[in-house]
């Protein structure tokens, strides 16, 4: 990706810089799985169950099969033969179990699975003959209903790997909470969430002879869909090439293959022709979903507001086939001081698909209830909600008796709640009004993880002074071609506009899910790592060359600028890279190197990154009707790459806790099994018009631990807290305590 840059010979890490990628995406340059073609392609259509959990009895193609342009109907009964074992078709962030396997049988374990695939030379053709399908089932009764399905909740017997278990409970939580003056003991719970990115699930299969294929998936890691193809269908990963060079917004949907996928490559290889399978808005909703969240709380605290017990049980729903885990509780452990701590975290099966990590997992859920159960310790004390954290503030992770690797959340609250206006919030609810409106202010901590993971980027620098940059991580709209080409830039002294980032690419150097916010992170490391390789090489060809007057000079004494290596203390005594590699007689530089986690530093060192979320709410005393019309996020996420690329990431979190807080809400009939409104017009999410003043800070961190380029990551701190910041502004305003997400007309004027 290029970009025209203006700003010659300045640092581009840490400074403003416009995305590269923006001119291709708003001229429709762009281009995104559905919207990649072949000669010949033909077009799929899932057929759905409409059944939530049975067998099929027969289906009946005949219908279909007659109609002109029908090439195949896809059943059970003839679909290709693929892998035995249920670990062929684990990917790379697979819970236990059983992965769903299209197709693979006559058992119906949820609604909407797929039943078949009508392939056809027309889309619209496809469509239309999908109707025309006749599917008998044998209905059983099924379960959805998680307060029942709660009586049966178990702690899964293997780990997700990645999601940390509860630790043991530490002091005597029960015997502390018995004795505090001050207690607070309530449930709560979130509406499950379904991700809804605006480019829905989609893969085209490029039917390319010989048995290879050329693949573009909506996905966040290419090379997990590449293995994940591999082990089902027995393919050589040099005959399965997967490329996504944009995602229309992933969320955490595209971290696993879609069932899309295995349809269009079973397709193209059994009818050895190019094949398209998108899904529909409707369908977006029989896979993945924020889990639904059975959460209790209980608070124990001195007069003074200072924390005596914290204890956190939690049930999640998953999947008949797969014990789905994501890190609920832990939170509670770690987010403040607190000696007596049990926290729990079970799971109930459910006749659904199997959940799916969505923006943040388990956090924004978890820190629900402990920010609201915070905000009521507040209130009971009489301790401003500021104050209470201050005097709850963790020093080092409890759970596992670890240092942070840096923490600035004490400057989160004072930089927040100075722009914010905190100081001007009357305590009392329902204290603040203006007209019919009541005002609320409200305020709550965000954590989230900064992780590091292994990843290898590629750097090629090449005589005309162009250097290219390659890892096979995801751009899923976030900004990384964008700091990729800054970090590469800067490591060489180069303009942004003779910097290719190339990413999204299954043949580039291994990269890992784009996801938990570790991209930055990880493949920023590796490229930066990549090209100092570069410049080593291309340093050592300068001294080298006949009468170099960088011969006697040092690595830390030069510099690197405007194509040039020249010396700190006399910029006239330079070489320039294209002379130092012709003397080297080389026309290129390449180097690939890899970063990981340090073992020493997991061993000793908590990452996280912090948050302090501000909130000014409006309701309408008559009608129930909230609205958000201010937040002040002020954020300590280490290094900065970007700060106009940072700033987008954070409101797009804040954006998606509004949604969380307000709207998003899948509702599920229980007596079907089946989510009702699946659609954008019945499943709100915020729009224009809901959105106001959100104003971002980065508050100054310095970590020389959480990783090589210092930086902890964006993506999913700004939805973390959001939704309790607007729950405890809500309570502020009108004196009413919600603890079940959306908070809805309904509730407020119950």
């Amino acid at each position: 990706m290029l970009m025209q840059d203006s700003q010659a010979g300045a640092a581009h890490v840490g400074a403003p810089r416009s995305r590269v990628d923006g001119p291709a995406k708003v001229t429709g340059g762009a281009k995104y799985a559905a919207e990649f073609t072949a000669p010949d392609l033909l077009h799929g259509y899932v057929v759905s169950s409409t059944i939530t959990k049975g067998r099929i009895r027969s289906i009946d193609v005949s219908a279909a099969l007659a109609v002109p342009g029908v090439v195949q109907v896809f059943t059970h009964e003839n679909r290709r033969r693929t892998a035995l074992l249920n670990y062929n078709y684990q990917d790379q962030v697979a819970p236990p179990g059983a992965p769903m396997r299209p197709l693979y049988d006559d058992k119906v374990a949820y609604a909407g699975q797929p039943v078949a695939l009508v392939v056809a030379q027309e889309f619209g053709v496809a469509r239309h003959v999908a109707s025309l399908v006749r599917v008998e089932y044998e209905v059983e009764a099924h379960l959805t209903d998680m307060t029942q399905a709660r009586a049966d909740a178990y702690e899964p017997p293997k780990k997700r790997s990645g999601i940390t278990p509860p630790p043991s409970p530490r002091g005597d939580a029960p015997g502390a909470y018995a004795a505090a003056p001050v207690r607070v003991s309530n449930d709560y719970r979130i509406a499950v969430e379904h991700h809804n990115p605006m480019e829905p699930h989609a893969s085209t299969v490029v039917f390319e002879g010989g048995g290879k294929l050329t693949i573009h998936d909506k996905v966040q890691g290419v090379q997990n869909s590449q293995a994940y193809v591999c082990a089902v269908f027995g393919l050589k990963a040099d005959d399965v090439h997967v490329v996504t060079p944009f995602v229309g917004g992933g969320f955490g949907a595209g971290l696993r293959p879609g069932y899309q996928l295995f349809l269009a490559v079973m397709a193209s290889l059994e009818l050895e022709r190019s094949v398209r399978v998108e899904l529909t808005r409707d369908q977006m909703f029989t896979f993945g979903y924020r889990p639904d969240v059975l959460q209790s709380l209980m608070l124990g605290a001195n007069r003074d507001g200072t924390l005596q017990s914290i204890m956190h049980d939690a049930v999640s729903g998953t999947s008949h086939f797969e014990d789905y885990q994501e890190v609920v509780v832990n939170w509670s452990g770690l987010a403040y001081a607190c000696d007596n701590a049990a926290l729990t975290y079970k799971l109930a099966k459910i006749d659904t698909h199997t959940p799916s990590d969505m923006r943040a997992p388990g956090a924004p859920t978890g820190l629900f209830a402990l920010e609201s159960a915070m905000d009521e310790i507040a209130y009971l004390t009489g301790v401003d909600p500021v104050e209470v954290r201050l005097r709850n503030y963790a020093e080092h992770d409890q759970n596992t008796n670890k240092q942070f690797t840096s923490k600035e959340l004490r400057e989160c609250y004072r930089q927040g709640a100075e722009r914010f206006g905190w100081e001007r919030r009357t305590p009392e609810p329902r204290s603040m009004r203006e007209g019919r409106e009541l005002i609320g202010w409200g305020m709550a901590t965000g954590v989230w993880e900064a992780q590091l993971m292994k990843t290898s980027a590629r750097a090629r620098l090449t005589l005309d002074g162009r250097l290219e940059v390659a890892t096979a991580t995801a751009d899923i709209g976030t900004g990384t071609y964008t700091i990729l080409t800054q970090i590469a830039a800067d490591a060489l002294g180069l303009r942004m506009d003779q910097v290719t980032a190339l990413v999204g690419d299954s043949s580039l150097p291994a990269s890992p899910v784009e996801g938990g916010s570790w991209a930055a992170a990880s493949a920023g490391s590796a490229v930066q790592a990549a090209c100092y390789m570069v410049r080593e090489a291309l340093f050592k060809h300068a001294r080298g060359m006949d009468d170099s007057p960088l011969a006697n000079a040092s690595l830390d004494r030069v510099t690197f600028a405007g194509g040039r290596i020249a010396m700190q203390d006399d910029p006239t005594r330079s070489v320039t890279f294209s002379d130092a590699m012709r003397a080297g007689g080389v026309d290129t530089i390449e180097a690939e190197e890899t970063v990981k986690p340090s073992h020493l530093t997991g061993l000793r060192y908590s990452g996280y990154t912090h948050s302090a979320v501000f909130v000014e709410v409006r309701v309408d005393e008559d009608l129930g009707q909230v609205r958000v019309t201010r937040i002040v996020d002020a954020v300590a996420a280490g290094r900065i790459l970007n700060p106009k690329t940072a700033r987008s990431q954070i409101i797009g979190g804040v954006v998606f806790g509004i949604g969380m807080a307000l709207e998003e809400e899948s509702m599920l009939d229980n007596r079907l099994g089946r989510f009702m409104n699946r659609n954008l017009a019945e499943y709100h999410i915020p729009v224009n018009a809901d959105i106001h003043d959100i104003e971002v800070i980065f508050v100054d961190e310095q970590d020389d631990k959480v990783s090589p380029i210092g930086v902890k990551g964006l993506g999913e701190i700004g939805i973390v807290g959001t939704a309790a910041a607007i729950s405890n502004a809500v309570y502020h305003a009108t004196g009413k305590r919600i603890r079940e997400l959306p908070i809805t007309l309904d509730k407020l004027l119950d």
